[in-house]
């Protein structure tokens, strides 16, 4: 049986969760925004959602079921929404551009801090 994590949106995203337009397709999501909640085995996203409402312990909008593989590892990655459940990604923030090693000098050959007459 598939066993999924849950990750639990924080309060302050929530609201800015449940007041956002809807948009479907891939959602990308900051894992700064979830807390981590417990795992859960199921069959499917939608038979977890409903034993966790069972259990009082429901999935809320913004909230992540995350597919675990065989091996401990992460599989996909699904976002609770109002008309079920949609497909997520965590946000990977693009590596920052090395600067020159020589950039200083760069700079101040081509700055010329006097100024032009016109």
């Amino acid at each position: 049986m598939p066993r999924y994590r849950i990750h639990r949106i924080k309060q302050a995203p929530l609201e800015s969760f449940r007041w956002a337009a809807h948009t479907g397709g891939l959602a990308v999501v900051k894992p700064k925004d979830y807390d981590f909640g417990e795992e859960i085995d199921a069959e499917t996203p939608y038979a977890g959602w409903k034993s966790l409402s069972v259990n009082g312990n429901a999935l809320r909008p913004g909230d992540l079921l995350e597919l675990q593989a065989d091996e401990g590892t992460s599989g996909c990655l699904l976002i609770t929404k109002y008309i079920g459940f949609e497909p997520a990604q965590w946000f990977v923030p693009e590596p920052k551009p090395e600067r020159p090693a020589n950039s200083s000098i760069i700079c101040e050959s081509s700055f010329d801090p006097a100024p032009q007459e016109l």
